[in-house]
């Protein structure tokens, strides 16, 4: 997996690996019990501060994504409640959901542009 990183985006470094990341989670790029660079390998790789990198893996870890082992580093271990998962997305959903029922947006319209989507993934 190529993680790259745009020094002009308004997103900050460590968010930008994160969803990197995710995304290479869900695109089946890396799977459970994948290595992730060292610290200092990732960070010199895109030319980044340590500590970014370091604050990416936190963050990723405390989402339940990564563990940090201290012999194999960072390795993908979806760890993440799904109950939790299945309610932040419904939350997320509503809203969404909403905005496009106020915009005579179908459900067979959603429903094509929710499988579009999930089609990325698999």
């Amino acid at each position: 997996m190529i993680i790259e990183v745009d020094f002009d985006s308004d997103e900050a470094i460590y968010v930008q690996l994160c969803n990197q990341i995710i995304m290479g989670i869900a695109t089946s790029m890396i799977q459970e019990g994948d290595s992730l660079p060292s610290v200092r390998q990732l960070a010199d790789t895109i030319g980044v501060n340590m500590h970014t990198v370091n604050k990416a893996y936190s963050v990723l870890k405390q989402e339940g994504y990564i563990s940090l082992d201290k012999r194999r580093g960072a390795v993908i271990a979806l760890d993440i409640d799904k109950m939790r998962q299945l309610e932040e997305m419904r939350d997320a959903l509503r809203i969404v959901l909403a905005r496009g029922r106020c915009k005579n947006i179908s459900r067979q319209e959603v429903h094509n542009l929710v499988d579009e989507i999930f089609d990325d993934y698999e």
